[in-house]
């Protein structure tokens, strides 16, 4: 306990907590839906794009934050229109090669030139920096994470029959090709704001693992769509735990460690829990 109240007593950790526990909920409750709708492999790209972004804003002397969410949310909204539920693989991937190139671009050109400024934002925006989060940017970033979460709860229910059966969605007059893209655009906006907690890099694994642990939980929708912000939270308060704990592992490392756990993990429970259903029914229930 007093180890714990140590750690609390930190602002650092306060900020890191706060934002923290945002950025968690939002990977948590979109990530659901980018399970669902197989866009593993677009959040996986829009992570991607979200460096690029940066970087083109660092090239050019402003915000990062500035790229990172203007190259996330076009990108998102250009995939959704382009090709659907999670877009077209082959559209992906070439876009996704052509967003790397350029970002080496950016990235050449911010190290020759600007990087006297700030050496480390290369880094920063790989990995994340939650220990270097200010009060002011964690207050932004729950800012950020309720606006965004507020237009996914908005969209929700219909955006729920549109993974489930877009065909019979779309014949009931739910608009699918306009929730598609308008979630992708939301995806984008998640990566672009946990991109800065865990980094572009690894920012994936907040976003599928957790999802898709809770869906292997529990087969009904809405609880697995809350159990998997949970799930996203409880991987970054361990995971800033342990950072805090073990000094030489970083938060990033810790926090999609223990993300990427919840999966196998979710695997195992779901597992013994259908061994257990198969011996109630061969055997019956016990009359002891």
């Amino acid at each position: 306990m007093s180890d714990v109240t140590a750690m609390l007593s930190h602002p650092f950790i306060i900020h890191a907590l706060t934002a923290g526990t945002a950025v968690a909920i939002l990977c948590g409750l979109v990530g659901y839906f980018v399970v669902q709708r197989g866009a593993v492999f677009a959040g996986d790209a829009l992570g991607h794009v979200a460096y690029t972004g940066a970087m083109a804003a660092l090239a050019a002397g402003i915000d990062p934050r500035i790229g990172l969410f203007a190259a996330t949310v076009i990108a998102g909204l250009a995939l959704g229109a382009a090709g659907g539920r999670g877009g077209d693989d082959v559209a992906i991937g070439s876009f996704f090669a052509w967003m790397l190139g350029l970002g080496v671009l950016f990235l050449t050109y911010y190290t020759t030139h600007r990087s006297t400024g700030n050496g480390t934002a290369n880094v920063t925006v790989l990995f994340g920096s939650i220990f270097g989060i200010s009060a002011s940017a964690a207050t932004t970033a729950v800012l950020i994470a309720v606006g965004v979460t507020m237009v996914l709860l908005a969209i929700a229910r219909p955006l729920l029959f549109a993974t489930v059966d877009p065909a019979v969605a779309g014949a009931a007059g739910v608009p699918v090709r306009i929730l598609g893209a308008l979630f992708l655009a939301i995806v984008g906006a998640t990566v672009a704001e946990a991109t800065q907690i865990v980094g572009a890099v690894v920012v994936l694994g907040l976003l599928a693992a957790p999802p898709a642990a809770a869906a292997r939980l529990t087969g009904q929708p809405w609880r697995a769509f809350w159990l998997s912000a949970g799930l996203a939270t409880l991987a970054v308060w361990a995971g800033i735990t342990l950072s805090y704990t073990i000094p030489a592992a970083p938060a990033s490392f810790t926090i999609i460690a223990v993300a990427a756990l919840s999966y196998p993990a979710a695997v195992g429970l779901d597992r013994i829990r259908r061994y257990r259903s198969r011996v109630y029914v061969a055997t019956g229930p016990s009359l002891s």
